[in-house]
């Protein structure tokens, strides 16, 4: 695509908080190379990445977007990456396709709580690390507090390689540490010698012989500087730190000049993918190798339809080239290359390794497809907490709503969709209120569909806790052939987790004589029939009308589970009996024995993983006491973070989003799973079964 060889590109991703000006960064830099004729700016709805019309509506990113510029002999392709976490899966996606993540920190707000979390991204994702001091003529700016903040939080790896000559209003240039100086220009906060002197001994690390030279009183040569800060920069001994005020231009010049040096060319991070024989090696970046690309992040776009955007990390990818993907029994066929710049786009004939492109109107590619013979790691996204119960305003919109929220699922790894088979509710799961309300307002803007949410049902689940049996005759007579079935049975609690076949002894099933089992619903049938009581060809049925006894629920309408149903006697008739009649006899049956086993409720209960400052672990610990909760440890997440790992039911958590930010002042963050279920306490659940509608036995 680019006649630039592979140790002048340079791929990095704009992560960090949100309002930490990395779009106008973005937009700045495309001003500034001349690579766009006119100003683009984010407030008046001109932006280059902020292109999508809800990021122009609301003023902030909602989706990452790809730019490129050349700038001192080099090729830079950029993504821009929301800042605030409830989009972070757009984030973690972009740091997938690049070498370099430059971290946005907003000098007047300090460190916030996306800036950790996009720091430790960085690094699980292999990522060099810069760190881009933004907004440093803003008002109240304590530039020596906040440096030692980010060597307090990330290391004393966090050295400067420019230093700001005056701050705030009096900000007016920087100065580099990367050489030292004869005279300090008036105004410097900081001793440009002393950070150069700890800039050097960070990188001559690195290389035992310029070391060696270096403690005889010899610097690295200019010729080895970019290799040294490279290899620095990848084993971690240096995170450059560099300051800018985006709007004001003032050191945006040197910000470019930080990233030709500092950024991580595609050959200094080499990439791991399994091969056809299933064995893990590294991708050399050789555009005559064999290729290897994937696809980091999927568009829907209102005109082009699907948009694939993907990186290039071997061989080279041509158009109308036929590819195998991942996955795919088959190889495809590819159309025009696009290269993208914010939402425009025009055709190449090839890309190499290092470049990135776009493929439009491919419906075998997915985020994280590979293409080429090798498998790329998947790419790993949390897990979304948040969940809404979602139906169209108007009727008839179902099959509409549908193919609009598969969607978004299908551009947003972060967003799930599940039609809950208990509940029958269409519920989506996003990372939080936020995120799934931009969803909404996407499927109206974009897709014309209104829909109305509310909390979804918890998903309460019904069991026994003791044995006991009965019997149920259904017969009716009603003119002509009436309906006879009779069914004696005994209820037993089934433990999820009991092996069936140590269960199903002959001491306590004397006369079995075989058994199923469904681990739906962790469900035990044991045919215990002698002397053809019961006929062989209407037990099913009878196995039938429990197993949708069991969907409907009995005590509270919920799913039964953990039940095992012995069927040990019966009566037939020889006319009036069919399967129609044992299935209803089955039913009731396992109704009323079920109610006479002790019933109860069971609950959903979660893992909680709650990271949060450490002076906040005595507000965290209380509110998740009130909430049912349970501490099952405490460990150590960097700096003044600690990670609280608790249990809860699920009932108790479902808005716990916004009171942990509420708790922490936007500083926590959690995951939960699903743990396991468990009895709901006796007071709660006489309240969940008096709101429980039943619904009418038709066939007693």
């Amino acid at each position: 695509m680019s006649n630039y060889k592979i140790e002048n590109i340079r791929n990095f991703a704009l992560c960090g908080h949100g309002s930490a000006g990395k779009t106008t960064l973005a937009d700045k830099m495309l001003t500034v190379t001349g690579t766009i004729a006119r100003p683009a700016s984010v407030d008046d709805g001109t932006s280059v990445c902020d292109f999508d019309e809800i990021a122009k509506a609301h003023h902030y990113s909602v989706e990452s977007a790809v730019v490129h510029f050349e700038y001192a002999g080099k090729k830079f392709n950029v993504i821009d990456t929301p800042g605030y976490p409830d989009f972070i899966g757009q984030a973690i996606g972009a740091l997938s396709a690049v070498e370099t993540a430059a971290i946005v920190v907003n000098a007047h707000s300090g460190i916030e709580v996306n800036t950790r979390r996009m720091f430790s991204e960085a690094g699980k994702a292999g990522c060099g690390r810069v760190i881009v001091i933004n907004k440093m003529d803003a008002d109240n700016i304590d530039f020596p507090g906040l440096l030692e903040s980010l060597k307090s939080l990330f290391g004393k790896a966090c050295i400067p390689v420019n230093l700001p000559i005056g701050v705030g209003r009096d900000f007016k240039g920087v100065v580099s540490t990367l050489r030292p100086i004869a005279v300090v220009p008036p105004g410097v906060v900081g001793d440009p010698n002393a950070v150069n002197k700890l800039l050097i001994e960070s990188i001559v690390e690195v290389d035992d012989e310029v070391m060696a030279r270096y403690f005889e009183g010899t610097l690295p040569t200019e010729e080895e500087l970019p290799r040294l800060i490279d290899e620095a920069i990848v084993q971690g001994n240096l995170i450059p730190v560099v300051c800018v005020a985006e709007k004001s231009e003032i050191g945006l010049k040197e910000l470019l000049d930080v990233f030709a040096l500092c950024d991580l060319p595609p050959d200094k991070v080499l990439r791991k993918a399994i091969n056809e024989a299933g064995e893990e090696s590294l991708i050399a970046p050789d555009p005559d190798g064999p290729l290897v690309a994937q696809v980091f992040k999927t568009r829907i776009d209102p005109f082009v339809q699907k948009v694939s955007y993907l990186r290039v990390y071997s061989g080279t990818l041509k158009k109308d080239d036929n590819v195998h993907i991942s996955g795919g029994r088959k190889n495809i066929k590819i159309g025009p290359l696009l290269e993208v710049q914010g939402s425009e786009t025009h055709v190449v004939d090839s890309a190499g390794p290092g470049d990135i492109v776009a493929i439009a109107k491919t419906e075998d590619l997915h985020t994280g497809t590979t293409l080429g013979p090798f498998t790329m790691p998947p790419i790993k996204y949390p897990r979304p907490m948040v969940s809404l119960a979602a139906t169209p305003k108007s009727r008839g919109d179902e099959a509409k709503l549908s193919g609009a929220l598969h969607k978004i699922v299908e551009e947003d790894p972060t967003f799930h969709i599940d039609r809950d088979p208990q509940t029958k509710e269409l519920v989506m799961t996003g990372m939080s209120e936020l995120h799934l309300s931009v969803v909404r307002e996407r499927l109206k803007k974009r897709d014309k569909v209104d829909i109305d949410t509310k909390e979804p049902k918890i998903p309460y689940r019904e069991t026994i806790q003791a044995k006991a049996e009965g019997s149920y005759r259904h017969k009716k007579q009603s003119g002509g052939r009436g309906q006879f079935g009779e069914v004696h049975i005994r209820v037993y609690p089934f433990p999820h987790g009991t092996d069936p076949e140590t269960f199903c002894t002959k001491n306590r099933f004397p006369s079995m004589r075989h058994y199923h089992f469904d681990p739906k619903n962790n469900f035990l049938w044991v045919d215990s029939i002698v002397g053809g009581s019961i006929p062989n060809n209407f037990l099913p049925a009878i196995e039938k009308g429990f197993k949708e006894r069991m969907e409907r629920g009995i005590i509270a309408g919920h799913q039964a589970q953990d039940v095992c149903a012995e069927v040990h006697f019966g009566k037939y008739h020889d006319v009036d009996s069919s399967e129609a009649a044992f299935k209803i006899a089955g039913s009731m049956a396992l109704r009323n024995v079920f109610q006479q086993a002790k019933p109860a409720l069971l609950e959903p209960i979660v893992t909680l993983h709650i990271t949060a400052p450490s002076d906040k672990l005595g507000d965290i610990t209380s509110d998740l006491s009130g909430r049912r909760g349970r501490v099952a440890g405490m460990e150590s997440a960097g700096g003044d973070l600690q990670t609280v790992i608790a249990m809860a039911p699920l009932a108790e958590v479902t808005t716990y989003a916004r009171n942990l930010s509420s708790i922490t002042g936007g500083q926590g963050s959690f995951t939960m799973e699903f743990s396991h279920y468990d009895v709901v306490p006796g007071n709660i659940q006489r309240d969940i079964i008096e709101r429980a509608v039943l619904h009418p036995e038709e066939d007693e």
